[in-house]
């Protein structure tokens, strides 16, 4: 008597998962419900410029490279957002009496329920239709998209078996961060993209997409416009691919589960005792004794310990250096572009205690008068500087360099070092009046409540800092159109570098008692989330 199969029961309970995670609360059904309906407007969309672009002289090479990046999406979608499908941790189910092959048949049929293969399903359908010509191509491409689809889900699945005890953990978590950076470097290169193409045309997509049909799953799709041209020996050889990586997967899938079914976890224990010997020296040597080195210390920790400040430094980062360097490359940039990055940077200084969440309790008990919190308050700033000055430089020098404008250098290394301290000015005092909790789960940055207080601090300290910045942006607008003027812009560097730094000082002093007076306040408001 053969066993009973569990497919079925991995279904419902994939469905049984969604509906009482929709249960919970009627905020988490109207975003659940929200977001689907725009992904499925989206894939609408897409279904019908798909279909549009049927007969144009491109369309192979468009829909080939589509689905190249649809598979590339679902190979990083596991390592970007661990917690976003709970069903993609297969040590949920180590205690059950389960063998690998029928698990994987089981996983497999319910991963295909959600709207993320429902939406890869919309593309892949208006991919087929913008290529395919004759009932041959269509038959052919009925069977492409079944295995293009199932080639998505079953790479997801293989990653996050291979990664899970890593995704799992305080450290495997912490590479959700790089989403920022990810969709922050994508955009920018849609953007590059999308104009060299709008000037140069479709035609460009060509090399790459003969190379790419011939790489699952894209080459699923190959196969269809090869059936369309009669080529039914290369088609044939296209699916072979897709089917052979498919089973590939599977076998690496299945290997996996295997693994982790059988083998007990102790791949963190090692690595944490290396972690606390190697904290434990270098970090502290480098920076300065007394209450300023530890508080130093702490927060550069923070920068790269906390998930959600690691993130936030991560996304800066990777902005700041973007939007000049990207506007440079495509001919369109200043140099003045080059202050984005401290003023990226700067808002870092922003609700400093709310970083801290309720530990800033053991914080506020050394903080006994105004002194005491110029110190704490010091130290921040000084941190942050270890990063931001050499990060601004940088991206200024890279800057000039791609537009060959060195003669302006000067001024704009000037602004940007006004422009940070008057960031660092305005966040410290700002830290002090309108300090709001980040919430340490999930993926809000603000505890609810507080949005207008998170408001108020960063876009009017944003606003303050800027006005504060006006007397360096009037030197540098007059020293521009003076007649003599280009002899003198030099100045601007050493001008804006003492203005930046009294302004931090200024900042940090008027910021000090309004500190030393509202530590209750403050700690009550920082440790709402």
């Amino acid at each position: 008597m053969s066993a009973p199969t569990i497919t079925p029961v991995l279904v419902r309970l994939k469905l049984s998962l969604l509906r009482n995670g929709l249960r919970q609360s009627s905020g988490r059904r109207a975003a659940y419900v929200a977001s689907a309906v725009l992904t499925l407007l989206f894939a609408a969309a897409q279904l019908i410029g798909l279909i549009a672009l049927r007969g144009h002289a491109h369309a192979a090479s468009v829909v080939v490279l589509l689905v190249a990046v649809l598979a590339l999406g679902w190979a990083v979608m596991p390592l970007f957002f661990p917690g976003g499908d709970e069903t993609l941790d297969p040590t949920r189910l180590v205690m059950l009496p389960l063998r690998p092959r029928p698990l994987v048949r089981a996983l497999l049929a319910s991963s295909l329920v959600g709207i993320g293969p429902l939406f890869t399903l919309c593309l892949l359908t208006g991919s087929v239709i913008a290529v395919a010509h004759g009932a041959t191509a269509y038959v052919v491409g009925v069977v492409g998209v079944v295995l293009a689809l199932l080639v998505c889900v079953a790479l997801a699945r293989a990653v996050a078996a291979a990664n899970i005890r890593l995704l799992t953990s305080r450290k495997g978590r912490d590479l959700a961060v790089l989403s920022g950076l990810v969709i922050a470097i994508g955009a920018q290169l849609v953007n590059f993209g999308a104009q060299r193409l709008g000037s140069s045309g479709l035609g460009q997509l060509d090399p790459a997409a003969d190379v790419l049909r011939w790489v699952p799953p894209a080459s699923a799709i190959g196969a269809v416009d090869a059936a369309s041209e009669g080529s039914y020996g290369v088609a044939l050889l296209q699916l072979a691919l897709t089917a052979g990586a498919l089973a590939a997967l599977i076998a690496v899938w299945s290997r996996h589960l295997t693994r982790l079914m059988t083998e007990p976890d102790g791949s963190t224990l090692q690595a944490a005792a290396e972690t606390a010997v190697r904290e434990s020296t270098g970090l502290g040597r480098l920076l300065p004794a007394g209450r300023t080195g530890t508080v130093m210390e702490r927060s550069l920790r923070y920068i790269w310990r906390d998930p959600k400040t690691k993130a936030a430094w991560v996304t800066s980062l990777a902005i700041g250096m973007i939007v000049p360097l990207f506007n440079a490359l495509q001919g369109t940039g200043s140099l003045y572009f080059a202050c984005f990055a401290a003023g990226m940077l700067g808002i870092q200084m922003y609700n400093q205690f709310g970083q801290d969440t309720s530990a800033f309790w053991m914080v506020a008990m050394t903080i006994s008068d105004t002194r005491d919190a110029y110190a704490e308050l010091r130290a921040r700033a000084l941190a942050l500087l270890v990063i931001t000055l050499p990060y601004a430089t940088l991206v200024t020098v890279l800057t000039a360099a791609l537009l060959g404008d060195w003669s302006r250098l000067p001024e704009a290394l000037g602004l940007s070092f006004a422009l940070l301290g008057a960031m660092l000015a305005t966040g410290a005092w700002t830290s002090a009046r309108f300090p709001y909790s980040i919430p340490q789960e999930g993926y809000k940055n603000v505890a609810p409540g507080q949005v207008g207080l998170a408001w108020i601090s960063i876009f009017g300290g944003m606003v303050a800092a800027a006005l504060l910045c006006a007397p360096v942006i009037a030197l540098t607008i007059w020293l521009n159109i003076t007649a003599n003027g280009d002899d003198w812009r030099w100045l601007l560097l050493p001008a804006g570098t003492a203005y930046g730094a009294a302004i931090t000082v200024a900042g940090l002093r008027l910021a000090a008692p309004r500190t030393a007076a509202r530590l209750p306040e403050i700690l009550t408001a920082v440790s709402r989330g």
